[in-house]
């Protein structure tokens, strides 16, 4: 991957047409200055997004004039024409579209033209129904990277809780089965330099969740924490890292707790998504470490209910950018 330039602007992906993006993507580039964002282009469908604002829009075939466009117009490179696009009424051409989007700006961000790739919410489902076979665009970010999925990390981060699943979108029943010592290691060891590459911390804090209530009780509740999670503990502290754990998951996300740490590591994905969702619903982000680039998303889905009401807040996404920039900074 070539090194982006530091006038290169961010792509992001206007993810479905028919849900949230257009409309909170529009609205990021209209508080542009009140947020201090910096440039970034859209990459998808302008009907989708004057299908829900009627602002300035420079459509460019050069991500490079993104800059200078960026003051007076939301700058745009166009994909292949999804056909009609109505809000909250997802369908198949809608998904393509989406997925042109989310090539393209994958794209930009590998070649070096964009600094950081932040991609807007997706509906799984229209994409699994055009042959779209990755679990999510985590896993298909990964896959163009180079990267295997099992090293690309899902990052929840808000203002005052980092967290990171485990496991994700497995059915319960079956994460004790998923959870291993090696598991919980490589995540722990590429949260730990992703906090240091791509955060500024110099000596990242790590705590990992049990996966029983109460952390096993001493093992009188399950002794997962005792066979597999306090090893790979001991494993990482011998390594050099920073690590606390197993910590009840019940006490470990209020305010005194969280300043003991820089990222929780949770055994599955409601474990690590209630507390960031209830802490930082408006404004949380989606971050993927372990890849060549940086890559960020809102922490929320496409809401086609609300599409086209005006009712979407652009608070994730603004976080979303703001997010990819400061780390894109970082690395330069």
């Amino acid at each position: 991957m070539a090194d982006p330039a530091p006038s290169a602007p961010l792509a992001v992906s206007l993810g479905d047409p028919a849900g949230v993006g257009p409309e909170i993507i529009a609205a990021a580039w209209e508080r542009r200055d009140s947020a201090g964002l910096p440039p970034f282009l859209a990459i998808g469908d302008a009907r989708a997004l004057r299908a829900v604002w009627n602002g300035p829009i420079a459509t460019l075939s050069d991500p490079n004039h993104a800059a200078s466009a960026f003051a007076d117009a939301l700058p745009l490179i166009q994909v292949d024409d999804p056909g009609e696009i109505v809000p909250g009424q997802p369908n198949l051409p809608g998904a393509r579209c989406a997925l042109d989007s989310l090539e393209l700006a994958c794209g930009l961000a590998r070649q070096g033209m964009a600094s950081a790739l932040v991609t807007g919410p997706v509906a799984k489902s229209q994409l699994a129904a055009i042959g779209f076979s990755y679990p999510g665009q985590t896993e298909f970010v990964a896959e163009r990277c180079g990267v295997a999925a099992s090293n690309a990390v899902m990052m929840l981060a808000g203002p005052t809780l980092r967290t990171v699943p485990l496991t994700v979108h497995v059915p319960l029943a079956e994460v004790p089965r998923l959870i291993t010592s090696d598991l919980i290691m490589c995540r722990a060891r590429i949260t730990a330099r992703s906090l240091a590459r791509d955060f500024g911390i110099d000596a990242p804090r790590l705590a990992i969740a049990g996966l029983n209530p109460h952390a096993g009780e001493s093992g009188t509740i399950g002794r997962e924490e005792i066979e597999i999670i306090r090893p790979a503990i001991e494993a990482l502290r011998e390594e050099g890292i920073d690590v606390i754990g197993p910590l009840p998951a019940d006490t470990m996300f209020h305010a005194h707790a969280r300043a003991r740490y820089d990222a929780a590591l949770c055994m599955y994905h409601d474990q690590a998504l209630i507390p960031l969702k209830a802490l930082h619903f408006d404004d949380g982000v989606n971050i993927t470490l372990g890849l060549p680039i940086i890559r960020t998303s809102p922490d929320h889905g496409t809401a086609f209910d609300i599409a086209g009401k005006g009712l979407a807040s652009p608070g994730a996404m603004i976080a979303a950018i703001r997010m990819a920039a400061d780390c894109a900074a970082r690395r330069r």
